[in-house]
């Protein structure tokens, strides 16, 4: 085991406004299997390309590894398998590399096929598989969990728990409470390391928060209080002091030593509750620096005259003469949230696609309700370029409800003068949930709502949907977000 230290790290990109890293000082051990953490934006894919020596920076980085990281550059993805896994680590060994498969559950025949037919998540599975392979190298995993479905995730994160010597960025937290056993965070102001899995650091910053809302309460209370305090000593100083200088009913001057010393002692009185007022204020400021902003999200989600919105019986669908999935039935009604599941290539994102009137073959009874208005969040975030008001024009949205949403799920203003396509991957996520909630829609139809998306703004779209409570079809592989919101699951 040996330590990787960072010492007073610093790095902003040029034209940015702000340093993304300021002053970082940290240490981990080698043998730790570390959940990296933070919300969409915060470097935590940039620290991981520093580690890497892909940009220059300001502080040190010391470490006796040799890193490497996924999701690895396959070169020519026509290869075979095989020839990949050789390009990853050319001294493998077979039967290391069929123990580390077995434990994914890939078949050894996929080795003999092109790379690129492999579907996303055997991708995945074997470039796992071959990295895991060398020793002494510590990998830096960015969000794996992507293209797994649930059965996926829980067969990757069994399997990284039998390993050590990770960072993995992810932020589905059914899968890093199955494998890491520290928390790396990148906070607003600081990144700290925590011993524990994700549920057991979240409990500990929402008890630290409480307590830091506490403590700012009553310290805004004392502020109050010292201030009314000295205010009212110094005024009385202030009337002892030109007391000196009048007269008594009894026509007798009053005795200025006496007066003067005591209006003296008060407004040092004054004085004392001054700097004690200052000392509490600067007390506060150093709390909620670190509170993550979640305010609460609202949807508006149009009335439907009748029931069901949709339903299907025994619906099959083909492309060609392939058949992506059959005999599907279901029903959505009013208030129903219900999560479409099933393997990669089952079908679930055809069926989300059919039911939004898209031009697909498909055979048996499929009845949308007319005039029904939907509101659908694809996959895909590639077409997501040029600027936030041609978007809100093209889309016909309420630009200032459009950009409150944002907002609140820890955009900046800055970002709103940015390039979307420059966008991180969770931010061009939130930008799609975004629109969604200021459609007038009767059904939501969301497809995987949260890849990439940082856990605070999952746990602010479940607060949403439990609250307000709007029909919606989904498809999403975390589990515990299925497990929240679903009224139904339907399995393909």
């Amino acid at each position: 085991m040996s330590q990787i230290k960072i010492t007073n790290l610093t790095f902003g990109y040029d034209g940015s406004y702000h340093n993304i890293f300021e002053n970082v000082s940290f240490q981990i051990d080698t043998d730790w299997k570390l959940g990296f953490i933070g919300r969409n934006g915060r470097g935590k894919t940039t620290f991981l390309h520093l580690l890497l020596g892909k940009y220059p920076y300001q502080g040190k980085i010391t470490h006796s590894v040799t890193f490497d990281y996924f999701p690895f550059a396959v070169r020519d993805a026509s290869a075979d398998t095989q020839d990949v896994i050789a390009e990853v680590y050319p001294d493998y060994v077979q039967w290391e590399l069929s123990r580390e498969l077995s434990l994914l559950e890939v078949e050894e025949s996929v080795l003999h096929r092109p790379f690129k037919t492999l579907s996303k998540g055997e991708q995945t599975k074997v470039l796992l598989a071959a990295l895991f392979l060398k020793e002494n190298h510590f990998l830096l995993m960015d969000e794996p969990t992507n293209h797994l479905d649930a059965h996926g995730r829980k067969l990757v994160s069994q399997y990284l728990n039998r390993k050590k010597g990770f960072i993995l960025i992810s932020h589905d937290r059914s899968f890093l409470d199955g494998c890491v056993d520290h928390i790396l965070s990148i906070n607003k102001t600081n990144i700290e390391v925590v011993q524990g899995h994700f549920s057991s650091w979240l409990s500990s910053k929402e008890c630290q928060d409480s307590l830091e809302f506490a403590k700012n309460e009553s310290l805004k209370k004392e502020i109050k209080r010292l201030k009314k305090a000295a205010e009212e000593k110094a005024a009385w100083s202030n009337k002892a002091e030109k007391a000196k200088y009048g007269t008594r009913n009894s026509g007798l001057r009053p005795d200025r030593g006496y007066l003067g010393h005591k209006a003296a002692k008060t407004m040092k009185r004054s004085k004392v509750l001054e700097v004690r007022q200052q000392s509490v204020i600067a007390e506060k400021s150093q709390l909620l620096k670190n509170v993550e902003s979640a305010e609460p999200l609202k949807i508006d989600q149009r009335p439907y005259h009748a029931s069901p919105l949709v339903s299907l019986n025994n619906v099959s669908i083909f492309y060609g003469a392939h058949i992506v999935c059959q005999n599907i039935s279901f029903i959505l009604e009013t208030g129903d949230r219900v999560a479409l599941c099933g393997k990669n290539g089952s079908g679930k994102s055809s069926v989300l696609k059919l039911i939004c009137r898209e031009n697909i073959p498909y055979c048996g009874n499929l009845h949308i309700g007319s005039g029904l208005n939907l509101s659908y969040v694809s996959q895909d975030t590639s077409f997501l370029k040029g600027n936030l008001s041609d978007f809100v024009g093209k889309h016909e949205m309420d630009e200032s409800l459009f950009k409150a949403i944002l907002r609140k799920l820890d955009f900046s203003r800055e970002q709103f003068d940015q390039d979307m396509a420059d966008f991180s991957e969770g931010q061009k996520k939130k930008l799609l949930i975004a629109k969604s909630l200021c459609d007038k829609a009767h059904l939501y139809v969301w497809d995987e709502p949260l890849n990439y998306m940082d856990v605070i703004s999952r746990i602010q779209i479940e607060a949403l949907l439990l609250k307000f409570k709007p029909t919606i079809l989904f498809v999403e592989h975390d589990r515990a977000f299925c497990e929240n919101i679903a009224t139904k699951m339907v399995y393909l």
